[in-house]
């Protein structure tokens, strides 16, 4: 589909991501590519690249919202901070063997605070239930008009290319022969 159509294809979307999705159009214009469920950017602010979905979740943290819009950078996440990642915020989710990690919420404001704090909690500046407390802070900020600094930018460098992490090799290649092999024999 055009990239161009991005705004035309939102007029048929629930007004929740619509909504979501126009702001991410007026900051950025219109979309690398467009379907009927999803608009992607790619490349764009201090995105990998950003996202708008037609379809939305309901989450309730800090204070009920929906969350539509994707934003994903490249970073790595050792393996033993994912779980406090997932208790700070079930939005943001790590996809270990690409080398990204992502923060879906409403907004892009949103979604920095979330991966602000995401790297806070991974090089140990924070805790879990400290970020959760930061980032409720920020949320009011925001809706009294004062500064939110961790929904201005991104306050680190993402790890970039090459935060894949492949894993290690549980099988080699002679298991694999022999496995191949006696199936064969069936």
């Amino acid at each position: 589909m055009n990239a161009a159509r991005g705004s035309e294809v939102i007029k048929i979307w629930p007004e929740e991501s619509q909504e979501a999705a126009k702001l991410v159009i007026d900051t950025y214009g219109e979309p690398h590519e467009a379907t009927e469920s999803m608009l992607v950017w790619h490349g764009v602010g201090p995105w990998k690249r950003i996202e708008a979905s037609r379809a939305f979740a309901r989450h309730s943290f800090p204070a009920p919202h929906i969350d539509s819009v994707t934003s994903v950078i490249d970073h790595r996440v050792p393996p033993e901070k994912v779980t406090e990642l997932t208790q700070f915020d079930g939005s943001v989710v790590v996809a270990r063997t690409a080398g990204e990690v992502a923060a879906r919420c409403h907004d892009e404001q949103a979604n920095l605070l979330a991966l602000n704090l995401m790297n806070d909690i991974v090089n140990g500046d924070r805790t879990v239930d400290d970020a959760r407390d930061y980032y409720a802070e920020e949320f009011l900020a925001v809706r009294r008009g004062d500064s939110a600094p961790y929904m201005e930018g991104l306050r680190f460098a993402p790890t970039g290319a090459g935060a894949g992490d492949p894993d290690a090799r549980a099988l080699s290649d002679d298991q694999l022969e022999r496995a191949s092999a006696q199936g064969g024999n069936g």
